[in-house]
């Protein structure tokens, strides 16, 4: 089977336990303003801008972003650091884009590294018909699932897409033996604020599937000058860059509540 893979990233570390290759498939139905990766947003593979020096001029080379692969292509990069795997504890994390986009092809690829004995994590938005995420979630060793926010009307404006199927899934998911880590991009004067992390709170509390951890991911904008790279506008409503989200105040109130914490991926 084929699908279209915009990086693979070997030795990463943040990504779940152990050291790690993460695979980022192309292709996702939010459009977060904050988003470190707009290049994965279409799920056709397309062109990116890079300024290249040559010669004491510059110009601007237009690079591909995606390669079609298939499974056993993507699966020859996986095995390559089993060892690595084995002796960190680590494994594969299939990332984005929206991972769960590319549903049929994330699936046999999950298939395939159970095969091989390696460890499997899934990150996603939870974006995805109820079916699908719960297939991927039975399919998975560790889930991470990204939560920006609770308030509907903030998530609609900030992403571009309502958030009811999101929690919707995550109310729902019950899978035994499947690991879930909540994940949280704090971004500043948007979820970082005492009532939206106490609405938090209260809604995980709610949930049937245990939740091992809590991370809470910086906020940064590392990612702009692929906006430009990309033609496109950055965000009006990006927070200023010198701007800093209540990371201590979030992990000592997730804490407090009962919940295991951790500062980054």
């Amino acid at each position: 089977m084929n699908g279209i893979v915009f990086d693979i990233r070997r030795y990463a570390v943040h990504d779940g336990p152990g050291i790690r290759t993460t695979v980022f498939l192309k292709g996702c139905p939010l459009r977060c303003f904050w988003c470190h990766n707009p290049e994965s947003q279409t799920p056709s593979i397309g062109f990116i801008n890079k300024r290249r020096t040559l010669d004491g001029s510059e110009e601007w080379l237009a690079t591909p972003v995606g390669r079609e692969m298939t499974t056993d292509e993507v699966m020859k990069e996986i095995v390559r650091d089993r060892l690595y795997y084995e002796e960190s504890k680590g494994g594969v994390t299939f990332s984005g884009g929206e991972p769960l986009m590319q549903h049929r092809f994330l699936l046999e690829l999950l298939q395939l590294c159970h095969e091989e004995g390696i460890h499997t994590a899934v990150d996603t938005s939870g974006y995805a018909n109820p079916e699908v995420f719960t297939r991927i979630a039975e399919a998975t060793d560790l889930l991470l699932f990204d939560i920006k926010t609770i308030d509907e009307q903030c998530h609609y404006e900030t992403t571009g897409q309502s958030n009811q199927i999101i929690l919707n899934n995550l109310s729902s998911l019950d899978v035994p033996n499947m690991e879930l880590i909540i994940r949280i991009p704090l971004i500043p004067g948007i979820n970082d604020g005492i009532n939206s992390l106490t609405d938090t709170i209260q809604f995980l509390k709610t949930i049937r599937q245990p939740v091992r951890r809590v991370d809470f991911l910086p906020f940064h904008r590392l990612g702009q000058h692929k906006y430009e790279a990309l033609g496109l506008s950055p965000s009006p409503k990006l927070p200023d860059p010198h701007s800093i989200a209540n990371t201590p105040e979030a992990l000592a109130l997730f804490s407090a509540a009962g919940f295991r914490v951790k500062e980054g991926g």
